[in-house]
């Protein structure tokens, strides 16, 4: 698994960039190694906004790119929010995966289409003269 930390509009302390890449590399054991984290870091310039760090995490894995964003007030908790809401999205993406597979059935354990006539014939044969042609 790579980690790419970006900064959008500024700089950012490296205790922060190591405390982002630490973090991020906990969800080594949920991804595939190929897989490429991309987390941007970026601040509101406006004073209104009380919640102005925003990170950004773009996940690519074989399929649809995972996005999740997140804003607080500090540099480390917009990161600990984007880490929880990543781990569920990145855990659903995986059981999606799995339970797609599941879902359908082998041919091999299909009923053979002989089975399937002989449960009509004695289903046919328990029924009377009149529901049978009904």
């Amino acid at each position: 698994m790579r980690v790419q930390v970006k900064v959008r509009h500024g700089h950012v302390n490296d205790s922060v960039k190591s405390y982002a890449e630490e973090k991020l590399r906990k969800l080594g054991r949920r991804v595939h190694d190929l897989t490429v984290i991309e987390l941007t870091l970026s601040r509101e310039r406006n004073p209104s906004i009380a919640v102005d760090h925003a990170a950004e995490a773009i996940v690519h894995t074989k399929g649809p790119n995972i996005v999740v964003r997140e804003h607080a007030t500090t540099w480390e908790a917009a990161i600990d929010r984007l880490i929880d809401k990543l781990e569920r999205r990145v855990e659903r993406h995986r059981d999606m995966k799995t339970h797609e597979r599941r879902r359908r059935a082998p041919r091999e354990l299909a009923v053979p289409h002989e089975e399937l006539e002989s449960v009509r014939e004695l289903g046919g044969a328990e029924l009377g003269p009149e529901e049978s042609a009904a």
